[in-house]
């Protein structure tokens, strides 16, 4: 559960925050008083959108597009965030892309395309902000994996290979930042309903059921991530928590 102002005085940065799930998760940061950078890679009208709901709701946003698998634009994006706001306590690594080919036909820089924003792109993002995190006191990492890390899809080896490894990066930080009160969760979306083409909807999307009957929302993400970066969630790292309704037990 969420409270009202719980993050109030926390600043908090989330890549992908265009759209979907991205847009959800800052959202609900600013709802519980957060102010926030919203990062996405091209679509600046998207980002500055976003920024717009935020502030009429009362809220700080700062609008930053950058390439989360440029060092160079990482470094420039951090230096942003903290120019406005002088902090940043809360990272949420979103920011991917899910193309679809099969193995055969996939090339090398189909594979580096899809790793380098997601698994890069955290690396890149965690590693510029850690000193920052370090100074909060209780900075709090949540990467964005996906439920085909975990079961598998076909015509997605790539992007099955990045989310798992988010997984492991988790992993990693949890055990490394632990002594600096910085926690690493990762939350994994599963059959979730985004605005997307209707010609991409992904083949698990076509052949999975839910335990409970439906897809869900952005917002039941949205609402994990608000939580694992809020005061209640602070003795919680390293874990990865399946938001699916049930399509996947993990």
């Amino acid at each position: 559960m969420t409270v009202a102002n719980e993050l109030g005085g926390r600043v908090a940065l989330v890549t992908g925050a265009g759209r979907n799930i991205g847009r959800a998760i800052a959202l609900a940061l600013a709802a519980a008083g957060a102010a926030v950078v919203i990062n996405g890679r091209r679509d600046r009208q998207a980002l500055d959108a976003v920024a717009a709901e935020i502030t009429a709701m009362g809220g700080q946003a700062l609008p930053v597009p950058a390439d989360v698998a440029d060092a160079a634009a990482v470094d420039g994006l951090l230096t942003a965030a903290i120019a406005r706001f002088g902090r940043l306590d809360i990272l949420i690594n979103n920011a991917a892309v899910r193309p679809e080919k099969a193995l055969e036909a996939m090339t090398l820089a189909d594979w580096h395309g899809v790793l380098g924003v997601i698994l890069d792109g955290a690396f890149l993002t965690v590693r510029a902000a850690l000193g920052h995190l370090r100074a909060s006191g209780a900075g709090a990492i949540v990467n964005i994996g996906g439920v085909s890390g975990h079961t598998g899809a076909r015509g997605r080896a790539h992007v099955v290979t990045a989310k798992a490894g988010l997984v492991g990066l988790t992993r990693a930080l949890a055990h490394e930042l632990a002594g600096d009160g910085i926690t690493a969760n990762c939350v994994v979306p599963g059959l979730i309903a985004t605005e997307r083409d209707a010609n991409l909807l992904p083949q698990h999307h076509r052949v999975s059921r839910t335990l409970l009957g439906r897809h869900g929302s952005a917002e039941d993400i949205a609402a994990a991530v608000c939580f694992l970066c809020g005061p209640q969630a602070r003795y919680i790292t390293g874990q990865t928590l399946h938001v699916n309704g049930g399509v996947y037990l993990g």
